[in-house]
């Protein structure tokens, strides 16, 4: 199981939780849109350690299509 599985089911289980033990519903919809976004900062995340030359690449490719142009 990887760490980006385990982290997800983790935000699972805290989401079941707050839904079952806060009963004040703006309250718990605010709990739920947070941990919400950290799921998904959680999964846009895994993208930047799994590939962190694609974004260098990319940079460095802007950079020379700039200095070309010039």
């Amino acid at each position: 199981m990887s760490r980006l599985s385990i982290s997800l089911v983790c935000y699972v289980v805290l989401g079941a939780l707050t839904w079952t033990t806060i009963t004040d519903p703006k309250l718990r919809a605010g709990t739920l849109v947070i941990l919400g976004l950290f799921a998904v900062k959680s999964v846009l995340r895994r993208k930047d350690v799994l590939h962190p030359d694609e974004e260098k690449a990319s940079e460095q490719g802007k950079a020379s299509v700039k200095v070309a142009e010039s």
